[in-house]
């Protein structure tokens, strides 16, 4: 039950429900969705985030495997990502709740992830950004999709950009 104040790494910018179970389990499923859709046209459903300044034909998603740190099952997610050379860049954003989403804490445990880009697939190990490369990508992802300052807004905790190498 809610005594009003935030919930824990929320702000007081943070809508009121983004911290939900309710919340979570709609990301979960909407997540679930995009995923089955991506792997069965090789990302021409699902392989596109509305359209942003950067990219006017829409923000590209890829498909992301990690394995998970309580199960060591294979777990897909699906992510806006900045492509930067032969690197990858992602955003632990979670619309800027409160937590870090799974995806994250699973690599932050095992690096080496798989990456499926449209027909693409490829093994690579993920870090999180130092202080200074996240200084140098977060204006960059910004400008890819904007909403990733307002999600920042939302709370306390900084959230964590993520560089997948070769």
């Amino acid at each position: 039950m809610s005594d009003g104040r935030p919930a824990s790494g929320a702000t007081a910018n943070a809508p009121a429900q983004l911290n939900s179970e309710f919340a979570g389990t709609l990301i979960k499923w909407m997540t679930t969705a995009n995923v089955w859709l991506y792997r069965r046209t090789d990302g021409r459903l699902g392989g596109k985030w509305r359209v942003g300044a950067a990219f006017p034909w829409g923000i590209p998603v890829l498909l992301l495997t990690t394995i998970g740190r309580k199960t060591a099952q294979q777990r897909l997610s699906a992510l806006i990502y900045l492509p930067d050379g032969d690197k990858v860049i992602l955003v632990a954003s979670q619309g800027g709740r409160g937590t870090n989403p799974a995806w994250y804490l699973n690599l932050t445990a095992n690096s080496e992830v798989t990456v499926q880009i449209k027909g693409d697939i490829r093994t690579m190990t993920a870090r999180t950004a130092t202080d200074e490369e996240r200084a140098y990508y977060w204006p960059k992802l910004v400008e890819l999709y904007a909403d990733f300052d307002k999600y920042q807004s939302y709370t306390t905790r900084k959230i964590p950009v993520v560089v997948l190498e070769p």
